[in-house]
């Protein structure tokens, strides 16, 4: 039987998926369009100084993959579909993305017990992951069966909440000594990214220029971004 934090998560993100708030994260959005872009620049930096791109030939798993959105981004950097894996706490994000993305690999499991042999991967991604776990112990499991999974040289990509966010009590930021505590001895590369977005919602089409300027106002960055290479 899943513990409580397991059926809490379950139930905070079926409610995430209410229509609502899907809509506040609509690509149609200019503050939305800019914060993925800001994301996904940072983190093909971040691949390509560190030698994983392109990705041919990488196995990949994410953690948290929903409905299988940001591993299928990945084909753009030569990752191969059949070499893409995806494990999430919600039935139905895992049927969406089988549908979606029938050549990758897809189950709902719980991370705290990864169905895969040791040293498996060579990128693992947690995007929005470890916020979202409140109980300090599956935040410990879920790291050690990443570190279990990954080979030797491998690297974790990873994106979270740095601040706690005041209007959702079922978010805890990740700072980078949280990050160093649950990966330790890896070699981890982190910078700041991601303007508050309701605050980048709001601009309109002053996006291109507004974005740009307050981004470089480092409190209002909420997110980290980072490579951890496994040594």
């Amino acid at each position: 039987m899943d513990n409580p934090e397991v059926e809490r998560i379950r139930k905070v993100y079926q409610e995430y998926r209410e229509a609502r708030r899907q809509v506040l994260w609509r690509q149609e959005n200019p503050g939305n369009a800019a914060i993925y872009r800001e994301r996904q620049k940072a983190a093909y930096e971040m691949l390509g100084q560190a030698g994983f791109l392109p990705l041919q030939g990488k196995k990949i798993l994410e953690v948290g993959c929903g409905s299988g959105k940001v591993l299928a981004d990945l084909l753009e950097w030569g990752a191969n579909p059949s070499d893409l894996y995806g494990v999430d706490l919600l039935v139905d994000r895992i049927e969406e993305a089988r549908v979606s993305y029938p050549q990758m690999h897809f189950e709902c499991v719980n991370a705290e017990n990864l169905p895969y042999p040791d040293e498996m991967f060579d990128l693992v991604l947690f995007f929005t992951v470890f916020s979202s776990i409140l109980d300090a112990q599956m935040r410990q499991n879920v790291a050690r069966e990443a570190i279990r999974v990954l080979k030797r040289g491998g690297a974790i990509l990873w994106y979270d909440f740095r601040y706690n966010n005041p209007t959702n009590p079922h978010v805890r930021g990740v700072k980078r000594e949280d990050i160093e505590g649950l990966f330790p001895g890896f070699i981890l590369t982190l910078r700041t990214v991601t303007l508050l977005p309701p605050l980048a919602r709001r601009f309109g089409k002053a996006t291109p220029f507004l974005y740009p300027v307050l981004r470089k106002i480092s409190f209002l960055r909420t997110h980290n971004i980072g490579l951890l290479v496994k040594k």
